[in-house]
């Protein structure tokens, strides 16, 4: 019994350990797996310890049960009977971590449901579920359980590029804090019982002066643990944030901007995601809006773009700097004005703005504002539930006017800073063919972007490695296969390699595809990454969007960047969707209108179709079957007390007819032996139905007592009183008969009676008893456990002469038997 509590204790101290993954999951579908995960292999070693079985019995089959757990959630098609694994259930199982591992490379927290995701999921938490049972039942060492426990905390704190929740931590930590109790109380409990030193017998929960400052310090120490690192500046984001930070580094995903942000794996992560989530709603007087952004990845190293140090901040609360025309033939400038409300889905330590802003108002928050990589950020702030206002300065370039940019001297800061690269021969010699007899830097620029183009075999795919290192710039100019992060780091690095500063910007496209008047909606399958190339002072960082132009919607394309892959002379009755066509007034053409196809959602070319997953089902039914189950004791329960409720009150017309009598409803049967018979079957009904109602309700049965001691043991102690004494002394007086007279009492008001009883104990009863009583009688479960118990000693007893049976014709019993002479 004590094992069983502490091992329930275990799995649910294991359950609430695993709460820090919630911060990793986009639903909740990976705690409703877990939870059935735990509690079959809960109820495997309850089974083993009940049949008293070695150690490694239970831990063998507390491993039986989660492989069948697993083979029954993420189920191959090969098992035999759908639920014994086969061969190609543990090759499936090596697939599924490989997904795991893939997705862990592609996507942002949080996620979605991902078959590998879940499957890792559920099998760590199901290891760990079988290492604090055996540490703290098998081995009674809970102390230890706490490394398995914290192992689970420990990812979402390493993966997590925000901060942890504090919640979840808490929630763990009172699980393992409810595990010492238990272990302690559980250990107490079977040294004996306590007493205090005038030798009053205490409860084992009442806390002596050591216990209670010990549960104090617990209380205090996760306190602290939670409280401290929201006081101490620079510990509020993730370990891999922290690792080998700068510190200065634009915000990220979250609150907390004090490392580094991998924005491409953001950028991967959500365009990878199947739920489509709304970010932003704009409302903005611009009819042509160009890309919004909120970070750049300007620092180029062996692992690719990083967003990288500031130079300069101020705060945003302190103004903008001011805007300088430019003064140049073929460059003009508009100002516009735009509502930005970002919804609780883009939760960033990154302010999403429009491109040269010059006032932003109705903010909220600390943020600062870097003129440098033109981004806003805040180290505590996020911009969730923001709703800001954007007036903004709209710059179009003429091709004409980009080409007469002069080339920047090599000693120049800026030429210094973002041309700086790893050597790589293989981009190199392709950027040397690109740029051979240009001089102009914008000629340079146009021959790297025009090379991007559907002629020379690219094409758009979210199925390939997010990478921005050497090898995967260098696998992406072989394959040319990418999506967006590819194409504008892979022409960033190829506009350094021809000595002109470039970098990635991060943003959203315009996402005309849902737009209502002056407002339109951006979701995750609009965020997108460009190219900026730098001119000069004068005409400052200019876009270039080298991604297919048919691939992201809402893509915006200019005249000095028009769209390589768009027909050069379209028909003009041609409905097909080449691509858009160059504005006839040489301006920015605006926003695609065009459908919003597979390539818009990240399908791409080499999509995979998805199918649907059979994993629900399974669950659904596995929760269901354990519903079943533990309605069963209730069931049996409620059967047996109507079955002899029924009994009691079920002869009253035969008595009646036998002896012709009315009166009180006892009747003494002297003539008929048929009828007397039954009447000692309803009375031991009756009686037996008393005493399972009695342990049903924690009142101390004495199988030594007389019926008529007993019925007056329930009306001496008050446990009742009135109508139920009067019921409980004719129970007595019927079972009393039954046993020992020769002429049993007939009675017609047994079932009657039964009630009325049940209802009195029932109401002095507390709701707890209540509750088990109805949901898992302690009567039922008795008569099981007993009878579990019976049968593993008549299994024993067996064994154990089968083994003497066979002892007698061991041959090694024979070669030592004396030779009879």
């Amino acid at each position: 019994m004590r094992d069983r509590h502490l091992g329930f204790v275990a799995a649910a101290a294991t359950l609430l350990a695993a709460a820090p993954l919630s911060t990793i999951f986009e639903r909740w579908t990976w705690l409703i797996q877990c939870t059935v995960a735990v509690a079959l292999v809960a109820g495997a070693a309850t089974l083993a310890r009940s049949l008293r079985a070695p150690l490694w019995a239970q831990l063998l089959g507390m491993l039986v049960t989660l492989t069948l757990v697993l083979t029954l959630m993420f189920s191959s098609g090969e098992e035999l009977l759908a639920i014994i694994p086969m061969p190609g259930t543990f090759a499936h199982f090596g697939e599924l971590m490989t997904f795991a591992v893939e997705d862990m490379r592609s996507y942002g927290v949080p996620v979605p449901d991902r078959v590998g995701l879940q499957f890792l999921t559920v099998l760590g938490v199901g290891s760990v579920a079988i290492l604090v049972d055996l540490l703290t039942v098998g081995l009674r060492r809970p102390a230890l359980a706490g490394l398995p426990m914290l192992a689970i905390y420990s990812v979402p704190v390493a993966v997590y590029t925000d901060s942890v929740h504090p919640l979840p931590f808490v929630i763990g930590a009172v699980g393992f804090l409810w595990l010492l109790v238990a272990d302690n109380v559980d250990r107490v409990r079977r040294f004996g019982r306590r007493f205090t030193g005038d030798g009053r017998d205490v409860d084992v929960w009442e806390p002596s002066p050591l216990a209670a400052a010990g549960r104090r310090l617990a209380v205090v120490g996760v306190a602290l643990a939670v409280l401290l690192p929201l006081a101490v500046p620079g510990m509020t984001t993730g370990l891999l944030a922290n690792f080998g930070a700068g510190g200065n580094g634009p915000g990220g995903n979250g609150r907390g901007t004090g490392g580094r942000v991998d924005l491409f794996a953001n950028l991967s992560g959500e365009l990878q995601q199947g739920k489509e989530r709304e970010m932003l709603k704009v409302t903005t007087n611009d009819r042509t809006p160009q890309y919004i952004r909120f970070g750049v990845a300007d620092e180029l190293t062996e692992q690719g773009f990083r967003n990288g140090r500031r130079a300069s901040s101020s705060r945003l609360r302190d103004g903008l700097p001011a805007f300088q025309e430019p003064g140049v033939p073929g460059v003009s400038t508009d100002r516009y004005e735009a509502t930005i409300e970002a919804t609780d889905e883009f939760n960033m330590g990154l302010l999403p703005i429009y491109p040269t802003p010059v006032a932003i108002r109705n903010f909220k928050g600390n943020w600062f504002y870097d003129p440098n990589q033109q981004v806003v950020y805040s180290s505590g702030a996020s911009a969730r539930d923001q709703k800001y206002t954007v007036e903004y300065i709209r710059t179009s370039y003429s091709a004409t006017a980009l080409r007469l940019a002069d080339a920047l001297p090599e000693t120049d800061q800026m030429v210094k800073q973002f041309t700086a690269m790893p050597d790589n021969q293989q981009v190199q010699e392709q950027v040397n063919e690109l740029v051979e007899g240009k001089t102009r830097p914008y000629d340079r620029v146009r021959a790297i972007y025009d090379f991007f183009s559907v002629k020379n075999n690219f094409s758009y795919s979210l199925q390939t490695e997010g990478g921005t290192g050497g090898t995967a710039i260098v696998d992406f100019l072989t394959n040319r296969r990418g999506f967006c992060q590819q194409y504008a780091a892979a022409m960033a690095w190829m506009v350094r390699a021809a000595g002109i500063p470039a970098r990635v910007a991060f943003g959203f496209s315009s996402g005309s595809n849902r737009r209502d008047g002056d407002t339109f909606t951006l979701t995750n399958k609009n965020l997108h990454a460009w190219t900026e190339v730098y001119f000069g002072p004068t005409f400052g960082w200019v876009p270039f969007d080298a991604t297919p132009a048919a691939s992201v919607a809402g893509s915006v394309r200019s005249d000095y960047a028009p769209d390589v892959d768009a027909a050069p002379t379209p028909e003009p009755s041609s409905s097909a969707t080449g691509g858009p066509a160059p504005d006839v007034t040489g301006g920015t053409v605006g926003p695609q209108d065009g459908t919003n196809d597979a390539a818009d959602l990240g399908g791409g070319v080499g999509a995979i179709t998805p199918t649907t997953p059979r994993w629900p089902w399974f669950t659904i039914g596995a929760v269901i079957l354990l519903f079943a189950l533990l309605t069963v004791p209730a069931l049996r329960r409620s059967l047996l007390r109507r079955q002899r409720q029924s009994s009691g009150g079920g002869v009253a017309a035969a008595a009646a007819g036998a002896d012709g009598g009315g009166g009180d409803g006892l009747r003494i049967v002297v003539s008929d032996v048929a009828a007397a018979g039954q009447a000692r079957e309803d009375a031991h009904a009756a009686w037996a139905e008393l005493l399972d109602t009695m342990v049903d309700y924690r009142v101390p049965i004495d199988l030594t007592e007389t019926p008529r001691a007993t019925a007056g043991r329930l009306v001496r102690d008050d446990l009742v009183d009135g109508p139920a004494a009067e019921a409980v002394r004719l129970l007595g007086q019927a079972e009393e008969r039954a046993r020992y007279a020769r002429d049993p009492l007939q009675a017609g008001r047994l079932g009657e009676g039964l009630r009325t009883v049940r209802k009195a104990l029932a109401s002095r009863a507390n709701r707890r008893t209540r509750l088990a009583a109805r949901l898992l009688p302690p009567s039922v479960l008795l008569r099981w456990r007993l009878a579990i118990v019976e049968s593993s000693i008549r299994t024993v007893l067996t064994s154990g002469r089968m083994r003497d049976g066979l002892m007698r014709w061991s041959p090694r019993r024979l070669l030592t038997r004396p030779s009879s002479r």
